[in-house]
């Protein structure tokens, strides 16, 4: 994406953002959509932890694993941010084929280096997930994300609060500003942005969230709440993390498992394998009022492949969500 201009960044959306005007979609909207089943949740799965091959994917998704819902990254190992007509044209012609809906566009916005400040340690030496985008593009990506959204007909765009620095607080309230000033622009087009908790991010835990949501009193402004994250940076996700959330503001939730090394640390487990109360979690979100989608990213990578990864963690999700009667 380098060099490239503001126009032809944009025109990649072509007829992506003549579909958005059909109809407008809410955050409200997609509360009120019936779940799959009979529980609360909106079951959904990150497709590219299947497979990069995004019709093999949601074949998985929709006939195996018996869901309504899938998210949206990467498909061919390319960003959902770089999708071009003919890519926006095929998924979807896949989703409606497999009559799947889509719970959210997981975008990289804010996945770049803080301007000004040193260099993060988390700063990736290759594009992550696909994603190479620089500071100055992020306002036409959050653009684009939204179009994106409303092609898609889902209110959210997954962003971030740039990568983790050692000392945060020169610079925190300018990256809280520049947050609020992109749920603004988002909310503007009718779209939801949720900032996800991630251990390699400024705002990685409960607590963090929590602190971040208080600062950036945004109408634009959820989070998608991931306790593997937040476990993954030694926090006691459920009960800790989550009790402290506001959570009116939790508009997604991402599923994925941790055990503890040997030695220090946390390793990637199959959900229902790790050490996080996935059941306390799911009946605590059933009974605060949360409606919205629990999607599996599984990051996993025990079964041998992704695919098998995902079976066994899917497998796993589903007899937490039957313990609490979803």
């Amino acid at each position: 994406m380098s060099g490239i201009t503001r126009r032809h960044f944009l025109a990649g959306l072509g007829g992506a953002a003549t579909a958005a005007t059909l109809r407008p979609f809410t955050a409200a909207a997609f509360a009120r959509r019936p779940a799959a089943g009979d529980g609360p949740f909106k079951v959904s799965v990150l497709t590219d932890e299947i497979s990069q091959d995004f019709a093999h994917a949601c074949e998985i998704a929709a006939k195996e694993f018996g869901l309504r819902y899938v998210e949206l990254r990467a498909m061919h190992n390319k960003n959902v941010m770089s999708w071009d007509d003919k890519d926006v044209a095929d998924a979807r012609a896949v989703l409606a084929k497999h009559q799947l809906q889509v719970s959210e566009i997981a975008s990289p916005i804010f996945k770049t280096d803080w301007p000004g400040a040193p260099k993060s340690k988390f700063s990736p030496a290759k594009p992550d997930f696909g994603a190479d985008f620089t500071d100055k593009q992020q306002d036409d990506l959050i653009d684009r994300a939204c179009e994106l959204a409303k092609t898609f007909e889902t209110p959210y765009v997954r962003i971030f609060d740039f990568w983790r620095l050692e000392d945060q607080a020169p610079y925190r309230a300018a990256i809280d500003e520049r947050v609020r000033k992109a749920a603004a622009r988002a909310a503007a087009r009718g779209i939801t942005l949720t900032l996800e908790n991630e251990p390699s991010c400024n705002t990685a835990t409960g607590a963090e969230a929590a602190r971040l949501l208080n600062a950036v009193n945004e109408r634009g402004l959820m989070l998608n709440w991931d306790p593997g994250n937040a476990a993954s940076r030694g926090e006691a996700a459920y009960p800790d993390g989550y009790t402290g959330l506001p959570k009116n503001r939790i508009g997604h939730v991402h599923c994925k498992d941790v055990v503890k090394k040997d030695g220090g640390g946390t390793a990637w487990a199959p959900m229902g394998k790790g050490i996080i109360d996935w059941a306390g979690q799911f009946r605590a979100l059933a009974k605060d009022g949360y409606r919205g989608a629990v999607s599996l990213e599984t990051h996993w990578h025990g079964g041998g492949t992704p695919e098998e990864s995902s079976r066994q963690s899917m497998a796993g999700m589903k007899q937490l969500l039957a313990q609490v009667g979803s």
